[in-house]
């Protein structure tokens, strides 16, 4: 004997999974003409809160139309504002969950016709992107910040880089007034901005699509400070800081290379209402060497020599970097294209301790002219000097080619 449910209770049970289920969804949304608020995100139906925000953030900055070149970017963005309004919302989306797109009360998309008001710099982390593509300035508040850094380039010799040295240069750099101490006001006396009743920032609100959000830009009577002096100062005209000259002591390490930032702390320019100051930033560039090149730790340079030299070997002494005599040993029988590694005797290396090598590439020197003398004697010795099978020495140079000698 059947002792299941009857035939109406089964009809009212199927109707109940057509009303709460993923049929009655896609069936409303088939008739409205949207797509599913889930799929419009990319998301799947359980994503928690934090996955929404994610998502909507992604895809806001994508098909915002002032940044999209998308065709539809202006369509996509409407309906992706309003997926995210009502999947947001624990009970707007509770309802879109039961009955999609054609909810009680004429649906989701009569329901919502008037506009979200969603604070978009929340969302966005406290920096209202929207704010920033209609000129806005985000997060508000007085702009009391450090001052400014300043960037100062010095140039330094090959024999500094080597040996490191201590510099002291002088420089007009910015100061805080005396005056006024800083603020710009004749004695330091100041009165909050009327027009930003001390915020530093003008408000509004502004309507983008369905929502509204609030943009903010610096006030420009105090310029973000939130206050104005009674009376500007006569000394720095209302500046707050001076040009002064001012002695500057540092050191170049050894091995520096060229573009390396020093940072001395305090000395930028001075901040505003005691905040405090910026950095000097010393970028040291190292004037080429006349006959050295640079890579890393190393020095390369070329050595031209006569034929004799290289047939027979020789000895160079040169003066070096580091104040002591560099001696080059040309082994006989070199050919130009050599090279000479001397060890430890380049730059000293930034990290990990000691020096780099010197490399030295022999060259060919060939004199221009020619006395007679000297092409009678080349002529007797052409012969001698020339290999005696061609081919073979070919072959020979091209098996050492191949095997990268």
């Amino acid at each position: 004997m059947w002792n299941g449910p009857s035939a109406p209770d089964c009809l009212n049970l199927f109707g109940r999974w057509v009303e709460d289920g993923p049929l009655s969804r896609h069936l409303g949304a088939e008739m409205s003409g949207k797509r599913d608020y889930y799929e419009v995100l990319g998301l799947d139906r359980d994503a928690d809160e934090k996955a929404l925000k994610n998502a909507f953030r992604r895809l806001a900055r994508k098909y915002h139309p002032d940044r999209s070149e998308e065709a539809d970017a202006e369509d996509r963005f409407k309906e992706i504002q309003e997926a995210y309004a009502v999947l947001s919302d624990a009970s707007k989306r509770s309802q879109y969950d039961r009955f999609g797109h054609d909810g009680p009360s004429g649906g989701f998309g009569g329901g919502f016709g008037g506009g979200f008001n969603v604070d978009l710099s929340d969302l966005f982390g406290g920096s209202d992107i929207f704010s920033a593509f209609f000129g806005g300035g985000g997060g508000g508040g007085q702009r009391n910040s450090r001052g400014s850094d300043i960037l100062y380039r010095h140039t330094v010799s090959s024999e500094d880089v080597m040996n490191g040295a201590d510099e002291e240069v002088e420089l007009d750099l910015p100061a805080p007034c005396s005056s006024c101490s800083g603020t710009g006001a004749e004695g330091g006396a100041l009165d909050v901005c009327s027009a930003c009743s001390g915020r530093g920032v003008l408000s509004r609100m502004v309507q983008m699509g369905p929502f509204q959000t609030r943009q903010d830009r610096t006030c420009s009577e105090c310029n973000g400070r939130g206050k104005i002096p009674k009376s500007v100062c006569k000394d720095c005209r209302g500046r707050g800081r001076v040009e002064q000259t001012t002695t500057l002591r540092f050191s170049v390490p050894a091995g520096a290379e060229d573009g390396t930032r020093l940072r001395l702390r305090g000395k930028g320019e001075p901040g505003r209402d005691g905040q405090p100051a910026g950095d000097l930033l010393v970028e040291l560039e190292v004037s080429p060497h006349p006959y050295f090149e640079r890579s890393r730790s190393d020095l390369i340079m070329s050595l031209p020599l006569g034929y004799a030299d290289l047939a027979l070997g020789t000895t160079i002494t040169l003066e070096h970097l580091d104040g002591k005599t560099l001696e080059i040993r040309v082994p006989k029988g070199s050919t130009a294209g050599d090279t000479i590694d001397i060890p430890r005797r380049g730059f000293p290396r930034l990290r990990g301790g000691g020096r780099g090598d010197v490399v030295v590439l022999l060259k060919l020197h060939m004199p221009k002219k020619f006395s007679r003398s000297v092409r009678s004697s080349l002529e007797e010795l052409r012969e001698d000097m020339a290999p005696s099978d061609l081919e073979e020495r070919i072959r020979e140079e091209a098996d050492v080619r191949r095997r990268g000698g």
